[in-house]
């Protein structure tokens, strides 16, 4: 093989093991086939595999339809420079009971599972399973591959139905998650590089601190975007940790850097708050169009500014 071979193979870190849903959603990058996918056990280890330059980048959970922001990734995006979201993807979360090799529902008393993932069977669990107990698990993959090893107690786990074409398990029962339209989002993220450019079904994501807590700051922020057209498609708080009352907001805008209504937005937030973390543009998984009024088309913040301009060096009106 080649140097210039050698050169162009590229180093994907996500949550493993083998068998996660992260896992799952990599697959879904056309990029990433054929390179090396390097397993880690949080997002804090694959964002710094990113910065350190181990890894070209990393696939992590930012959002899940059921439970919300997964915070440890925006805590983790809003504090570590130096990183760019460049994609998103979707993965609908099912779940399966497994057990070691032979085993049958009757067998279970005691299921290992990841607490997130425990909750999200916890109807099915009531009905098929009523006297069970439960073992959490530090991921969904660790708790069945601790129950395959006898670790911990359990003779059953929740588990990614991935987990299946990797390890040698019974599967005992499918589909138990309540929700079946459950549905976790993944994004993509590299060092930090120029956006790609708008395809019109595009999502910009943010971090934005308030700059004091006073009544009707947080509409201040919200004005930057309703005045300009924007729809939000996530607006999540956290605390940033250095006195009570103040925090930092995950946004989710729609549309991308280079529209000019979302330009405008971004220098008003400039303005408006002491800390702006650009995450990145990127296209939406969904690939659906974004529509807006026309009196926020490009043409008219563009026609704007002429005008303006017009005003400051003198020119004749017509």
């Amino acid at each position: 093989m080649s140097s210039d071979a050698e050169a162009a193979v590229r180093t994907y870190s996500y949550l493993g093991p083998a068998g996660t849903f992260t896992e799952a959603a990599l697959a879904q990058v056309p990029e990433a086939r054929g390179q090396v996918w390097h397993p880690v056990r949080n997002v804090g280890e694959a964002l710094d595999d990113v910065v350190s330059g181990r890894s070209d980048a990393a696939m992590i959970a930012i959002e899940n339809s059921v439970d919300g922001g997964v915070s440890t990734t925006q805590d983790a995006l809003a504090t570590m420079p130096g990183l760019r979201i460049v994609g998103e993807y979707l993965v609908p979360v099912q779940f399966v009971l497994v057990g070691r090799p032979g085993a049958t529902l009757a067998d279970v008393s005691v299921i290992a599972a990841h607490p997130v993932a425990y909750g999200q069977c916890l109807v099915w669990l009531g009905d098929a399973l009523p006297a069970h107990a439960h073992v959490p698990s530090s991921s969904n993959v660790a708790a069945a591959l601790d129950m395959l090893d006898g670790v911990g107690g359990a003779d059953a786990a929740i588990a990614p139905p991935g987990i299946l074409e990797h390890h040698d398990l019974q599967l005992l029962a499918e589909n138990i998650g309540d929700n079946p339209k459950a549905v976790t989002r993944f994004v993509l993220v590299s060092r930090t590089v120029a956006p790609p450019p708008p395809t019109g079904a595009d999502k910009t994501s943010l971090i934005v601190e308030l700059p004091d807590d006073h009544p009707g700051a947080l509409l201040d922020m919200l004005e930057q975007f309703a005045t300009r057209g924007i729809n939000l498609s996530l607006l999540a708080s956290r605390p940033i940790g250095d006195e009570l009352g103040r925090y930092r907001f995950v946004v989710d805008a729609d549309g991308h850097v280079l529209d000019e209504r979302m330009a405008d937005a971004l220098l008003g937030l400039r303005r408006f708050s002491p800390q702006v973390v650009f995450l990145g543009s990127y296209p939406r998984a969904d690939r659906a169009i974004v529509h807006y009024p026309s009196r926020y088309s490009d043409d008219v913040f563009v026609e704007a500014r002429d005008w303006l301009r017009g005003l400051i060096s003198g020119e004749p009106e017509e």
